[in-house]
């Protein structure tokens, strides 16, 4: 019970933050992009519209961000990518109707709508049954009369209250509030952001450009696939294949000398074990690099907490499956979590990391989260865009969500059976 209570008083105040950023944030930006879509005929606005939606892409994906953290409701992303920035007046122009034409800005703008009605009555639910259970303990313990003095009957909920013993009723309809609080604000929260996910989920306006994309990562595949061949024949042929090479001709040598000359023979045998340690070695991290043992042999959760274990910044690791998903699928998830991990460590500069693995809804959805400076995004060159075509070869998708200032968030969600 007490975990319960614990849970709800979070929810409360967790609701009270999100209609207060709804009632602020989402009502500012709101007005604010109208007026400057409004004013695009006139010029102004193709100034001031992209900065502005790039502001509501943010709070979106902010929001995208408590969403997973607070109720693990997973809302997914689908922006354009933006292309090669040009100066000028045709470069802004462009801009602007890019980011007009994409379909997730009409989503964007339909869920401010949504979140400053819809939403905000929600999340306030939450903190409300709190407080107004609260001012009926309140009541009865005295501050009915102050109360009914100044403005006469007041009326709690709808219980009249004008003396000591309507007071006494209103205490108990208090106490109801508040044990119904305790049951419903997590449901209340959860609602939330069920509504926000409503407008900001992709539809089937993006199915053609989801099946370009699936095209796309196909092709990017098999390109991968084959420099994947071409350096591990490369890795192998100046690698170990060479170190071996150059033992047999040791061995060789050993042979002819091993009689006339024992003392440089055992320099040569020393220098032969030398070469087939290193060569092993190799071996064993050309293997690693193809598919890790503890992956095949443990499985995922295993395999991402030994990549934990090897990270400069402490890395918690939580995982949610109750069986194994297919080996492909699992090689996919675990190469992306590296790339990811590498990424929060080399450019993220924050001191924690989170990684949230889970398999529901015949889905494997992975989180990765640092307290870093934010700022990631999915560009050409970046590692993310790597990781983004890796996992669109299983029909997977990438989220990231990291405002300047952080944190950053990098979500994974890869269609899949678990066994």
């Amino acid at each position: 019970m007490i975990t319960r209570l614990r849970a709800s008083l979070v929810a409360g105040g967790r609701g009270l933050v999100l209609a207060l950023t709804a009632l602020i944030g989402s009502v500012v930006l709101f007005t604010l992009t109208l007026v400057s879509v409004g004013l695009i005929p006139v010029g102004i606005g193709i100034f001031t519209t992209p900065p502005l939606l790039s502001l509501v892409r943010a709070h979106a994906n902010r929001r995208r961000l408590l969403a997973a953290q607070w109720s693990d409701v997973r809302i997914p992303s689908a922006y354009r990518p933006a292309g090669a920035a040009r100066g000028g007046l045709a470069g802004q122009v462009e801009r602007c109707v890019g980011m007009l034409k994409d379909p997730a800005t009409r989503r964007d703008v339909q869920w401010l709508f949504t979140d400053i009605t819809a939403g905000a009555a929600v999340a306030v639910l939450a903190p409300a049954l709190w407080l107004e259970g609260l001012f009926g303990l309140l009541l009865a313990a005295g501050l009915w009369k102050p109360v009914v003095e100044a403005g006469g009957t007041y009326w709690y909920t709808f219980l009249p209250v004008s003396g000591a013993g309507t007071a006494g009723l209103a205490a108990g309809l208090g106490t109801c509030w508040m044990v119904l609080a305790t049951f419903v604000n997590p449901v209340l929260l959860r609602s939330h952001f069920r509504i926000a996910a409503a407008s900001l989920t992709p539809g089937r306006e993006e199915l053609e450009q989801r099946i370009d994309r699936l095209t796309a990562t196909r092709h990017d595949a098999v390109d991968t696939s084959a420099a994947e061949l071409r350096r591990i024949e490369r890795d192998l042929h100046d690698g170990a294949q060479a170190r071996l090479v150059a033992m047999g001709m040791n061995l060789s040598t050993i042979e002819a000398l091993v009689e006339k000359d024992p003392a440089q023979a055992k320099e040569l045998i020393a220098a032969a074990r030398a070469s087939s340690a290193e060569a092993l070695t190799e071996l064993r991290d050309l293997v690693r690099g193809i598919h890790p043992p503890v992956l095949a042999e443990r499985g995922l959760g295993d395999a991402v907490r030994a990549l934990a274990l090897r990270l400069p910044v402490p890395c918690e690791v939580d995982v949610e499956m109750t069986g194994r998903v297919e080996a492909p699928v699992e090689s996919a998830a675990y190469f992306a979590v590296s790339e990811a991990l590498t990424n929060a460590v080399k450019h993220g500069g924050g001191d924690r990391i989170w990684v949230d693995i889970a398999h529901r809804d015949d889905s494997l959805r992975v989180a990765v989260t640092d307290n870093g400076r934010g700022g990631a995004s999915v560009g050409a060159g970046s590692g993310l865009s790597g990781v983004e075509r890796r996992l669109g070869t299983f029909d997977g998708v990438l989220a990231v969500s990291s405002p300047a200032g952080g944190p950053t968030m990098v979500t994974m969600e890869i269609p899949c059976a678990s066994s």
